[in-house]
């Protein structure tokens, strides 16, 4: 599926963007040079008329990505949160690709949950209305439980999106081999992993089963944070393409003007949303990877409510632990402890100068401090830290793509409410709370207490595990080259002995 056939796709795209008029406004958004906008128009006009033609009432931007397809749709939702990137005009127009999409027909969507939950739709709900929210992969419907009368919302997967998904996909998987052949710098950055790492978290979305858990452990970890709410998942009415949760009453984040009508401070929320995710992300691990405005809301008591769990984050404790340096590094402005932490974790091949990658860093953070934040552009930031990675050799880490670009995401809806706000100022008290709790000699005995019960489970089996190398060392003789390999099963051993020791006498030690 992924041949050479997908150059259609691809076609259809610039013809698109050109029959639609998107064309200049995306190349007038990214402020692109005159060569680009060239080879741009002369890859798009000749082809215009067999662009998609979509929906005139649309804005040009909206128009093409909604009529070029779902995997667009996602692309348009986060540029649409960054307006500081693609300036305020074409921000706006790619909101709508947030909930306002075209709903498909009400008797469908009947159709659909009474097929998947094997009910009478009259049996289950007592009420269910005209879809409420129309998104790429899915549309809402608000509901009443016919046993209790609870209102509820239904989330109902698009006929035949798995398909539709399948067909943009491979498109890009097809533009990033194009890219490794074509462009051999940018292997550096593992376009094909890229694109395998983004098509897996979608797939996700294709099976609501899978975002139900997502709600529910996620739901289970922030049940504590003051200011935050997660639906409760409805698990009898829940199936692989329908999803009912609790219905979340409140104000969409992305419209200032109600959230001002309705009292709610508005610089409070901002740094408030930024919080949130740093604490899910370094606390937990376990973060929603996909909160722009239109999965956010303010409740009447002013609790910020995210729903929409398709795509979520997770990292391990060592990674967060490195990133928290890392940040932190930057908050204090030591850029020399953020290069060293680089080189640890092996984010730098080690034969390249730490000093001097120190010196590049400072390049890139001086500018964040001592200045309004408003004027800051994350946008030429981010393009020269790609200059700075590239240069030393650092390769992308597609495990961290989703953390990266949540990242993004979050800053651009709290400076929607807030474009003022110092995000190295708002995030300062979370990190060094993490790199108290998780860096230090607190943290290290709770390592060795979580390495001592890890080891004592395998206790039992270690007098075994030595005496047959023993045996296998005293044996009949063996080649010099197979003699040699045996000795680190020894020495392995010995270590895990001694370890077990060292790591139960620390855990004895804190007990007591």
């Amino acid at each position: 599926m992924r041949g050479p056939h997908n150059i259609w796709r691809l076609i259809r795209t610039g013809a698109t963007l050109e029959r639609s008029g998107a064309m200049n406004v995306v190349l007038d958004a990214f402020d692109a040079p005159k060569p680009l906008r060239f080879v741009a128009h002369a890859l798009g006009k000749p082809f215009r008329w067999l662009g998609y033609k979509g929906d005139p009432s649309m804005p040009p931007a909206t128009r093409a990505i909604t009529a070029l397809g779902p995997a667009y749709i996602k692309f348009g939702q986060v540029l649409s949160t960054r307006p500081d990137v693609v300036g305020d005009s074409l921000a706006t127009q790619l909101r709508v690709l947030q909930d306002q999409l075209p709903p498909f027909p009400l008797a469908v969507a009947r159709a659909e949950v009474e097929k998947e939950l094997g009910q009478p739709l009259e049996t289950m709900f007592s009420e269910f209305s005209e879809p409420i929210a129309a998104a790429s992969i899915a549309q809402v419907h608000h509901a009443r439980l016919a046993g209790t009368g609870q209102e509820v919302a239904v989330k109902v997967l698009r006929p035949g999106i798995e398909k539709a998904f399948r067909k943009d996909i491979d498109a890009f998987y097809l533009a990033a081999q194009m890219i490794e052949r074509l462009a051999p710098g940018a292997r550096r950055l593992r376009p094909m992993d890229v694109i395998a790492h983004f098509d897996g978290v979608v797939q996700g979305e294709l099976d609501l089963r899978l975002e139900s858990a997502a709600a529910s452990e996620f739901a289970a970890n922030t049940a504590d944070d003051p200011g935050f709410a997660v639906p409760e998942i409805v698990w009898n009415l829940s199936s692989r393409r329908v999803m009912t949760l609790g219905w979340a009453e409140g104000v969409p984040l992305g419209d200032n003007a109600a959230i001002d009508a309705a009292g709610h401070d508005r610089v409070a929320l901002s740094e408030r949303v930024l919080r949130l995710f740093l604490q899910h992300a370094l606390r937990d691990g376990y973060f929603h990877a996909d909160m722009h405005q239109g999965n956010l809301k303010v409740a009447p008591n002013g609790d910020i409510i995210a729903y929409d769990f398709g795509i979520m984050g997770h990292i391990d404790e060592y990674t967060r632990r490195v990133y928290a340096e890392i940040l932190y590094g930057f908050i204090r402005r030591d850029y020399h402890r953020v290069a060293e932490v680089h080189f640890a974790a092996g984010y730098v091949p080690p034969d390249r100068d730490v000093d001097e990658f120190a010196r590049a860093l400072r390049a890139v953070g001086e500018p964040i401090f001592g200045r309004d934040a408003s004027r800051i552009s994350m946008g030429r930031l981010l393009a020269y830290l790609f200059e700075v990675t590239e240069r030393f050799g650092m390769q992308t880490r597609t495990e961290l793509i989703l953390l990266q670009r949540t990242m993004v995401v979050v800053e651009g809806v709290a400076r929607s409410l807030n474009p003022n706000m110092n995000i190295w100022h708002v995030a300062r008290p979370v990190v060094e709370d993490y790199i108290k709790k998780s860096i230090g000699p607190r943290a290290l005995m709770n390592d060795l207490a979580r390495t001592a019960r890890v080891m004592a489970r395998f206790g039992p089996r270690l007098p075994g595990m030595v005496e047959a190398a023993l045996m296998r060392e005293a044996g009949p003789p063996s080649p010099p080259l197979r003699r040699r390999r045996r000795w680190p099963l020894l020495v392995l051993v010995a270590m895990l002995a001694l370890l077990i020791g060292a790591a139960a006498g620390f855990g004895i030690a804190q007990v007591t």
